[in-house]
């Protein structure tokens, strides 16, 4: 994490403080965030009485029902199951962080790095790498744990960019969401099932409404043969499909 004296550092599930303790030795303050009062107690009673106190402030409740303070970076191992919501928390969160260094589960940590044409590549893949550099920095085997777990972990290091893409990341997801629905298939097949041309002719007449101009069904058929023959998906062909769609009114939030 290159940790700095001058550093606030957000760590969330700290648990009992190991990691916490390391890193209150090395900055300015640690934002530690928990959601068991029970292992609150066990790190207050850790650093109590000790030089470190001070530096720590323990934050009690859900990360993901909590606004995030101002933090430099984000060191933690997290709880795996709130893996996907805390990325995109993290990833929409401002001002700008330097870098998180995070634990997940191995699969998951695979796909956050995956490239365009392998198998684990898939919409958390486009979407993370869209508003951020990802690095997997090391694995971590289940026996490093006590109790050991049943699956195996990996650290990845989240730099996100800045200023971030010059893009409406809702509509963006809607439009990966979309096309990830059978991410073996062409975009066209995507596109065209009866659900999502229901919904895109939807928000497409709320689109035509609200800027009072009139509905054109030509322009709404041709964007999908347009798609046809895109297959694999890359940042780029994204957003020059996003673009399409806007440019002809179709909106996806």
């Amino acid at each position: 994490a290159a940790l700095r004296r001058t550093d606030v550092i957000l760590e969330v599930g700290p648990g009992t403080g190991n990691l916490t303790v390391k890193m209150l030795e090395k900055v300015k303050k640690v934002i530690a965030c928990e959601i068991d009062p029970r292992l609150v107690g066990e790190l207050q009673k850790r650093v109590q009485g000790t030089c470190l106190a001070n530096k720590l402030e323990i934050k009690v409740g859900d990360i993901l029902k909590t606004d995030l303070p101002f933090f430099d970076a984000c060191v933690a191992n997290l709880p795996y199951q709130i893996s996907s919501p805390f990325v995109f928390k993290l990833l929409l969160h401002r001002p700008f962080f330097r870098c998180a260094i995070l634990m997940f589960q191995r699969e998951f940590a695979l796909r956050l790095v995956a490239k365009p044409g392998s198998k684990l590549y898939c919409r958390l893949s486009i979407n993370t790498q869209l508003l951020a550099r990802v690095d997997h920095l090391m694995k971590v085997g289940k026996n490093n744990f006590r109790p050991p777990p049943k699956v195996e972990s990996s650290v990845v290091r989240i730099e996100p960019k800045n200023p971030p893409p010059p893009i409406n990341f809702q509509e963006w997801d809607g439009l990966v969401r979309i096309a990830f629905v059978r991410k073996n298939k062409t975009l066209s097949a995507a596109f065209k099932s009866s659900a999502v041309e229901q919904l895109l002719d939807h928000n497409y007449r709320i689109h035509c409404s609200l800027h009072n101009t009139l509905i054109s069904d030509g322009c709404f058929h041709a964007i999908f043969f347009a798609s046809q023959h895109i297959i694999v998906i890359y940042i780029f062909h994204s957003f020059r499909l996003l673009h399409g769609f806007n440019s002809e009114g179709i909106h996806f939030s």
